[in-house]
């Protein structure tokens, strides 16, 4: 039993041993995708986190903006009344 689970590892490792060595096209990718290659991979997940936080960021200070200007509108109506 136990060489049978030896032998279904085995065979998964040298199937997917290609897709595990890393990108082997490297040299003939963009000038973007050789840059992200040549760093290590945290920066890149560290530049994709901080353009998502800042999206979110424009979203909240745009929506607080609309929401102070309805509040503004809702308090001049009820003065008027």
């Amino acid at each position: 039993m136990q060489e049978d689970s030896l032998a279904a590892v085995d065979t998964l490792t040298q199937a997917y041993s290609d897709e595990w060595a890393g990108a082997n096209g490297a040299e003939e990718a963009g000038a973007f995708i050789q840059f992200m290659s040549s760093n290590e991979l945290i920066y890149v997940v560290l530049g994709v986190s901080l353009i998502i936080w800042l999206v979110l960021l424009f979203f909240l200070f745009r929506v607080d903006r609309k929401v102070s200007k309805l509040e503004d509108q809702i308090q001049s109506k009820q003065e008027e009344a």
